[in-house]
């Protein structure tokens, strides 16, 4: 009796992994472009916090200097009163400007983060883009060997 004999595919399979192989450049270049985004992203935050701390910092000596008036020996008691008065009257106005300048401050970043999320959809499109020609180019060359073998 005649044994059948089984076709053994493990030639078939290594030729077709050979024809669709694996671009890892796609994957170093996503790897770059996201770092590349993290080092931006990270340099507005940087620069946001850095504006930030420099007008706490202002303020605050400011304010210490306005406070020699108010803890200064005065000679009528009305005196007193003026002083705390003068005092509110500057820890107002220097509260407004302070919080227009934060207010500027978080203005930019955000100006700058959707500038930066469109910049990235977009690059991530392009990416995409070339990555599906590149990938649909050589799926239509593998196909052809595989149909010419």
């Amino acid at each position: 009796m005649a044994k059948a004999k089984t076709t053994d595919f493990t030639a078939y399979v290594n030729e077709a992994m050979a024809n669709f192989p694996v671009d890892m450049t796609a994957y170093n270049d996503a790897f770059k472009t996201s770092a590349a985004m993290g080092e931006k992203f990270s340099k507005v935050a940087l620069e946001a916090a850095e504006k930030s701390t420099e007008i706490s910092s202002k303020w605050t000596k400011d304010t210490l200097a306005k406070m020699s008036d108010v803890t200064s020996v005065k000679s009528e008691p009305t005196d007193y009163t003026k002083a705390m008065t003068d005092f509110a009257s500057a820890q107002a106005e220097m509260a407004a400007e302070n919080l227009a300048s934060f207010a500027e401050i978080a203005k930019k970043v955000q100006v700058e983060t959707v500038e930066l999320m469109m910049a990235a959809g977009k690059e991530a499109s392009e990416e995409a883009s070339a990555a599906v020609k590149k990938a649909t180019a050589d799926v239509t060359t593998a196909a052809k060997k595989a149909t010419a073998a």
